[in-house]
């Protein structure tokens, strides 16, 4: 199985992420949308972030994850290469993520940017989960 592949699209980025699990999925998205900016064998991993989201569904919460990590990079001047994600779902159905990212603060010098992602999209936004899960996803670039 793949982690992910990105799609045609004219004008934005598109991609999808695959995964044995929703975790899984997650993770690899969060990847792809990383990928898609910085070169992921640049990153080393010398901080930790901490996020922790929760939603009435999965794909609000797929939705909210990948906005935070975009936001993360804008407002923390970092990139990323590594993405644990541990979902749950309580008594009143939210659904939760508890998640961890690597990653260093951006050195210009080793992180050469190919695209900049400004946001998530909720264009064709989805989530589907046959023999394993999957997302679709696509960044306004």
């Amino acid at each position: 199985m793949i982690a992910f592949e990105y799609l045609e699209h004219t004008a934005d980025i598109k991609f999808r992420a695959y995964g044995k699990t929703a975790e899984e999925m997650l993770s690899n998205a969060a990847a792809a949308l990383f990928n898609c900016m910085v070169r992921p064998e640049t990153i080393a991993v010398k901080e930790t972030w901490r996020v922790e989201l929760q939603a009435e569904d999965l794909e609000d919460l797929a939705y909210q994850w990948l906005s935070e990590i975009v936001f993360l990079f804008e407002t923390e001047s970092s990139v990323f290469s590594t993405f644990s994600v541990r979902l749950e779902q309580n008594a009143t159905a939210l659904c939760r993520l508890q998640a961890e990212i690597g990653g260093e603060r951006i050195d210009l010098l080793r992180h050469a940017f190919a695209n900049e992602v400004k946001a998530i999209t909720r264009h064709k936004f989805g989530i589907k989960k046959n023999d394993v899960w999957c997302i679709q996803v696509i960044l306004d670039v």
